[in-house]
């Protein structure tokens, strides 16, 4: 990062990559009504970055909860909490300790308060060569449901997956809507049209196509609260929403491996329990510390 950035952005923040979803997590306190324009400056700054969260860190030892996230829009984010989490596990390093840098075979389990979500979020991260595997008990859908749609004339019926802090649309290509995935600028008004008509924090359309256990997604996501509307390289919450609709469609559980533009996640979902989790990547990119000479990396 060069000076002007380092002048621009006067906070402390940490870049990582959760399968591709670019996250930028602030620790330096910002009021939550400057939180959106803070979001924009740093996204400005880093045009690969899709996506910011605001993050504290409770480090006393024996804490319930280790830590709070809030997305700058108030919604919520899967790959965001792992990203968080990853952050705790690097600033508590000591936890893992030499052996887990060399096996990566210890367990570390982190809780977190997130935004858009009801009740905390728990985290299983393991180290590994180039950051961690993380694992995320995602929030259940409140109902999934099937809606219709309308855009520029055209009705369609689609699974609605309402969840706490954001919702998601799965789109597949028998869908009266699955030329959007290649129209992007239709595709980002429909989002936002239909985001305000559901009256949710944030709206996503998964492009889905596949069967079995193995499927590719396409993520676009819109989120009011920021003004942010990206075709992300992966969704967390998306995944599991889609997750959520193939296990309630086989009415048993499922495990499905999704290739997203960043890589893939695993979703295993079951719709008995209402139990569902993510696993994916996360490392690492970069550490900026305004107040500390040397802490950029």
């Amino acid at each position: 990062m060069n000076e002007q950035k380092k002048e621009l952005f006067p906070y402390r923040y940490s870049i990582m990559d959760p399968t591709g979803n670019i996250t930028a997590l602030v620790e330096s306190g910002v009021e939550i009504r400057r939180q959106p324009e803070a979001a924009g400056e740093l996204m400005r700054l880093h045009p690969e970055v899709e996506q910011v969260g605001f993050v504290c860190f409770h480090e006393e030892p024996g804490a319930d909860i280790q830590g709070e996230l809030r997305m700058a829009g108030g919604e919520f984010c899967g790959n965001a909490s792992m990203s968080a989490a990853a952050l705790f596990a690097l600033h508590k390093e000591g936890c893992f300790g030499d052996r887990v840098r060399a096996a990566g075979t210890d367990l570390m389990k982190v809780l977190l308060r997130v935004s858009g979500a009801a009740d905390p979020v728990a985290i299983k991260l393991r180290r590994d060569a180039e950051g961690f595997t993380g694992e995320v008990k995602m929030p259940p859908a409140l109902r999934i449901e099937e809606y219709t749609f309308e855009q520029e004339g055209t009705l369609g019926v689609l699974p609605l997956v309402r969840m706490e802090g954001i919702s998601h649309i799965v789109i597949r290509p028998d869908s009266a809507f699955a030329a959007l995935a290649l129209q992007k600028e239709r595709a980002e008004e429909a989002v936002r049209k239909w985001c305000a008509e559901l009256e949710t924090d944030g709206l996503g359309l998964m492009f889905l196509k596949g069967s079995g256990g193995a499927y590719e997604m396409m993520p676009l996501v819109y989120v009011p609260g920021s003004g942010t509307v990206f075709w992300e390289h992966s969704c967390a919450s998306g995944s599991s929403a889609v997750g959520m609709y193939l296990a309630g469609l086989a009415n048993e559980p499922v495990s499905i491996s999704l290739k997203e533009p960043g890589g893939s996640l695993t979703v295993n979902s079951d719709p008995v329990s209402g139990e569902t989790s993510i696993t994916g990547h996360v490392r690492l990119i970069e550490k900026y510390s305004p107040d500390e000479p040397g802490a950029l990396r």
